[in-house]
């Protein structure tokens, strides 16, 4: 009960103090997240937060989200600086792993029951018919389910980010029955679901050219309705420049891993590093380490830190140490849709990152210019032995220049404002 408390306390009106900023004459827009959109210390948060910071600069903005990691709650009055007025909808995903099972009956996705709440749709209705809010931005695929029907906005634009259903269709490649028939299933339906959201929206937006240009191939008769803005990466945060102690023992030769731990990919990622190419690694020189640094790691990634050479750290405050004090970042990924940040970090921090062919997408950089780029066991292995010799001195210098010009969001957030501006509001309409 005191939970309930809690949150319906941190769903109430946050704008007490963030409304005598903003400005009356700013048109009101809807912003709806399927995640509180701070810290920005996960991928698709960090999008997430710098769209909201962007959009309030141009509109009073009203944000739905659901918080589905109890510490985040914490960070719902920083949300003041930017909202005019939130709603926060506290999301269990066992409770909602149960609810998508309704999908298997409806024949819907199972991602869309995952985040339906009735509390959030009165709220956003409220909103749109008290404020009347003419423009809406949705992020992420399951939250157009709120102004897909009825009393909507007229102007609607969703933020995808990744193609969601190719990445269930890559899953199921990797399980056996009868995870993959239901991965099959989700990528069949949730496609089906992302073209009649980008029929009904003003235009879908993805992460990368890459990843709008394969949206096309799927969706070829809705091409005009989509496009793609870039992530940028914090230059100034992400700096070799900084001093940051050393997290590592005197004399380690570090190979690092960083993001989520509980996001399957990741986890396939570094149990692929950690089995098939740190042994031979570590054969011919015993000082070679492998580091995953990112919060809540599964028991299958806890695991592999009782294997010779392997540093499971958890959840860190600052990642920034343990990047510039590796040899290199690794980013072996097999399974990936669009940008990868932890990749774009990397390369800001000027070190040499080893990285597949799928952790590159959407990321025009050189092989052994601005990255290397190793997809099978034998060209790691290789890679990284000349990495520990000295080679790709000047690599780095090369990956920061080549991210911080390609990757501003300075540069590539106006395309979601050139967007929204093509649709007159009551304010500027003449």
């Amino acid at each position: 009960m005191e939970r309930l408390v809690a949150r319906r306390v941190a769903t109430q009106r946050l704008g007490a103090k963030g409304s005598t900023v903003l400005s009356a004459t700013k048109p009101p827009l809807l912003l709806l997240s399927h995640r509180i959109p701070y810290p920005p210390n996960k991928g698709d948060k960090i999008r997430s937060y710098h769209l909201l910071r962007y959009l309030s600069e141009h509109y009073r903005v009203y944000l739905g989200a659901f918080v589905d990691d109890h510490e985040d709650w914490q960070y719902a009055s920083a949300l003041e600086e930017w909202c005019e007025e939130c709603c926060l909808v506290g999301l269990n995903p066992l409770i909602s792993r149960f609810k998508s099972l309704s999908g298997l009956l409806s024949g819907k996705p199972l991602s869309m029951p995952y985040y339906r709440n009735r509390e959030l749709q009165k709220w956003v209705s409220r909103q749109i018919d008290d404020q009347k809010i003419e423009h809406a931005v949705v992020y992420s695929s399951p939250m157009a389910q709120y102004i897909m029907t009825g009393d909507v906005p007229k102007h609607r634009v969703a933020d995808f980010v990744d193609i969601d259903s190719d990445k269930w269709r890559q899953y199921a490649e990797k399980k056996r029955w009868p995870m993959n028939w239901v991965y099959r299933r989700e990528a069949r339906t949730l496609l089906k679901a992302e073209r009649e959201i980008t029929r009904c929206f003003d235009a879908s937006l993805f992460v990368s050219s890459a990843e709008a240009a394969l949206f096309k191939t799927l969706v070829p008769e809705l091409a005009d309705k989509i496009g793609y803005y870039n992530n940028g990466v914090d230059a100034d945060y992400f700096s070799p420049q900084s001093e940051l102690e050393n997290p590592y023992t005197e004399g380690s030769k570090v190979f690092v891993f960083t993001g989520a731990m509980n996001y399957w990919p990741n986890v396939d990622a570094v149990q692929w590093f950690a089995n098939s190419v740190l042994p031979a690694l570590r054969q011919k020189d015993p000082g070679v380490r492998f580091y995953i640094v990112g919060g809540k790691p599964t028991d299958a990634v806890k695991q592999l830190a009782q294997q010779p050479g392997i540093v499971v750290t958890g959840r860190v405050p600052d990642v920034r140490p343990y990047l510039q004090h590796a040899v290199a970042a690794v980013a072996p990924m097999r399974i990936a849709r669009g940008i990868q940040n932890k990749v774009l970090e990397a390369m800001a921090m000027e070190k040499i990152t080893l990285v597949s062919s799928q952790g590159l997408e959407g990321i025009e950089a050189g092989h052994e210019e601005h990255v290397i780029l190793a997809d099978t066991e034998e060209e790691m292995i290789s890679y990284a032995e000349r990495v520990i010799a000295g080679n790709y001195r000047d690599m780095g210098k090369k990956a920061r220049q080549k991210v911080t010009v390609d990757f501003n969001w300075a540069e590539t957030l106006p395309v979601v404002g050139a967007l929204l501006e093509k649709f007159p509001s009551p304010e500027n309409a003449h």
